[in-house]
């Protein structure tokens, strides 16, 4: 059996009402959308959250939050996972991206000091926390500021 010899099965499928074909059809003349109204005419029916002149649901909830749209959001690294690196390799946003710790960067990389350091490196990246620079060079490494 092969996917285009596929047919459904007896009664799955219904053929689709003809409207308006004549009133022998039962659904002719007005084509099962009643007599008058917003809704019989052609283009007619009311838009997406239209409650009939009464105040929407979108409209009587308050609005909620604050969303800063200059706010930077960085990829978070923490110290332990830089372990993977050889000593005395200069670690760089490239080179994380390629060994698969940082999946997407935002607006760059934040490194954070959760963990311990065991290796000295020298990293480069947009911002570092206290603890992560403490802990890099406690480790004999480098903290770069790009």
């Amino acid at each position: 059996m092969r996917l285009h010899e596929l047919k459904a099965p007896q009664g799955a499928t219904k053929a689709p009402k003809r409207k308006g074909r004549g009133t022998a059809t039962g659904q002719g003349k007005t084509a099962g959308r009643g007599m008058n109204g917003q809704n019989s005419r052609s283009g007619g029916g009311v838009r997406l959250g239209f409650e009939g002149g009464q105040m929407p649901l979108y409209r009587r909830l308050p609005k909620r939050g604050f969303h800063n749209k200059w706010a930077k959001e960085y990829a978070i690294v923490n110290v332990e996972e830089l372990n993977v690196f050889a000593a005395g390799t200069e670690v760089t946003q490239a080179l994380l991206e390629e060994k698969g710790i940082v999946k997407q960067v935002k607006d760059g990389v934040k490194i954070l000091g959760e963990g311990t350091l065991n290796v000295a490196l020298t990293i480069k990246a947009e911002k570092f926390s206290k603890t992560a620079v403490e802990k890099i060079e406690a480790a004999g490494g480098k903290a770069e500021v790009i």
